[in-house]
């Protein structure tokens, strides 16, 4: 299943792009799609920003994506979905899946977490 919650309030695009610029100058980072942004515990924050293809490969952990700028396609599983700036995806462990007919300008925020091969679904219910 894909989850795809629409229009995040407030991403500022710019200050993004300041942010995944500065890192990469800092850190000499400038071949990879992927820059890494934040990590605490188990979290890891990207911003991802593909050129052209999308060559991602199942990843060990659960990852979601907020997209920052660009519209497109996305295909997870069996699953295809349109997205657009400021949609939230959410991908479990192990699942192919990858973007298609985006712009020359997409980038998304990208936070992987949990332990590998994913974390068990838990009811959202509040009991007592």
């Amino acid at each position: 299943m894909v989850m795809v919650m629409t229009k995040a309030k407030d991403l500022d695009v710019t200050q993004t792009r300041r942010a995944l610029s500065l890192k990469q100058a800092i850190s000499g980072e400038n071949t990879t799609p992927f820059s890494i942004l934040f990590t605490h515990g188990s979290l890891v924050v990207k911003v991802y920003q593909p050129v052209t293809t999308d060559h991602q490969k199942p990843h060990d952990r659960d990852e979601c994506y907020v997209i920052i700028e660009s519209h497109g396609k996305f295909e997870m599983g069996d699953e295809i979905v349109s997205f657009g700036s400021g949609d939230f995806l959410f991908v479990p462990a192990s699942l192919p899946h990858l973007f298609t007919d985006f712009g020359d300008t997409m980038s998304t925020w990208v936070m992987f977490y949990g332990p590998d091969g994913g974390e068990t679904a838990h009811s959202t219910e509040k009991t007592g």
